[in-house]
């Protein structure tokens, strides 16, 4: 490559960190290419749309943080719950080995 294109390649990139993109590469499967193309696409745009597409692909990815109590809303929400299940067991003492 020659200096010239070098130098152009710089002056694009310095255009591009101007409006704050940055160029970086992405591994994924060749049948996502348009997705992942089209996405960035529409978040490297400065409108309420990309904002709002961002926030949900960051709430997708990172999921949302567990609730507390869902186990104890799970006990109660047992169809066992009400009924009068004996759940003691006897003790044995076990059998005698020879060693």
């Amino acid at each position: 490559m020659g200096n010239s294109q070098k130098r152009a390649i710089q002056h694009y990139r310095s255009r591009l960190a101007l409006r704050g993109l940055a160029r970086f590469e992405v591994l994924g499967r060749d049948a996502d290419r348009d997705l992942i193309r089209s996405l960035a696409r529409r978040l490297s745009e400065d409108t309420p749309e990309a904002s709002e597409l961002r926030a949900s692909v960051s709430k997708s990815i990172a999921g949302e943080p567990p609730k507390p109590g869902r186990i104890l809303a799970a006990l109660r929400g047992s169809p066992l719950v009400g009924t009068d299940l004996d759940f003691s067991r006897p003790h044995e003492q076990g059998r005698k080995v020879d060693l």
